[in-house]
């Protein structure tokens, strides 16, 4: 992309005629996390995309902001040829794509935010200090990939293998069964401080698509500001509703094809 980046696009249905989808991971997330949705988007070509520093995508030594993954996501729609796409953001993800359908308009036939779009740091902690400190990822070197896998499978019993290993390749396992970040910490706070810094909610009137929102649990996200958007909550859901209910997610975002 940009700067001579490179970054990493798992396609399903490449020769699908349908309307493409491009599907967006969270922060310190990785495309797999997609692996049981894209398959049930039949018909389609799907796109799931590494950003920066993340899955198999290249660790450039700037760009971990919000607006650069916007941008970043441009160049790939670009690079693709897509037509406008039904692009779906988890989590920070979630904020990311917000920005893309304000600011590349062109490139956007409709949004599902997946437990993210609306992550706004500034409004949840009393200052920088304390969202940082909140915020900062824990050490991993303390602990195996075998421990990490056990740990998942305990937290999360409803998830299928392959969501219990996408997870997992957050992380680079060594061949020790070690385990280290792929996104390092300096470079995930940055994009932390870019979530305090740039919110979604300023680009929701630029935002002229259809919206889904899907947030886990009951809580109901501030949304205004967004001119037509419909809210589907996942009472008792995951933060990440795609590893959870990868069937249920493909279900709403065939529901945004025009």
């Amino acid at each position: 992309m940009g700067e001579g980046v490179s970054l990493n696009v798992r396609v399903f249905g490449a020769d699908a005629r349908g309307t493409p989808f491009l599907l967006v991971h969270g922060l310190s997330s990785n495309a797999r996390l997609w692996d049981g949705v894209a398959p049930a988007l039949a018909g389609h070509p799907v796109y799931a995309v590494d950003l920066r520093s993340h899955g198999e995508s290249d660790a450039p030594p700037t760009g971990y902001d919000t607006a650069t993954a916007a941008a970043d996501l441009s160049a790939v729609c670009s690079y693709l040829g897509l037509p406008a796409a039904i692009v779906a953001g988890q989590s920070w993800g979630g904020n990311v794509v917000v920005q893309l359908a304000a600011r590349f308009p062109s490139q956007v036939a409709a949004l599902a935010l997946v437990d993210g779009g609306w992550i706004d740091l500034a409004s949840r902690f009393p200052s920088w200090e304390a969202c940082a400190a909140r915020l900062r990822p824990p050490d991993v070197s303390a602990i195996s990939a075998t421990a990490l896998r056990a740990s998942l499978r305990a937290t999360h019993p409803d998830w299928a293998p392959w969501a219990v290993e996408a997870t997992v390749a957050n992380l680079v396992v060594g061949p020790d069964d070690s385990l280290r970040r792929r996104l390092p910490v300096d470079r995930h706070m940055s994009i932390v401080r870019s979530m305090w810094d740039d919110p979604p909610q300023p680009y929701y009137p630029r935002v002229e698509v259809p919206v889904l929102a899907l947030p886990a649990g009951t809580g109901d996200p501030d949304l205004h500001g967004l001119r037509d958007v419909k809210v589907r909550p996942y009472p008792g859901g995951d933060h990440d509703l795609h590893a959870q209910h990868p069937a249920s997610i493909a279900a709403d975002l065939l529901g945004l094809v025009p």
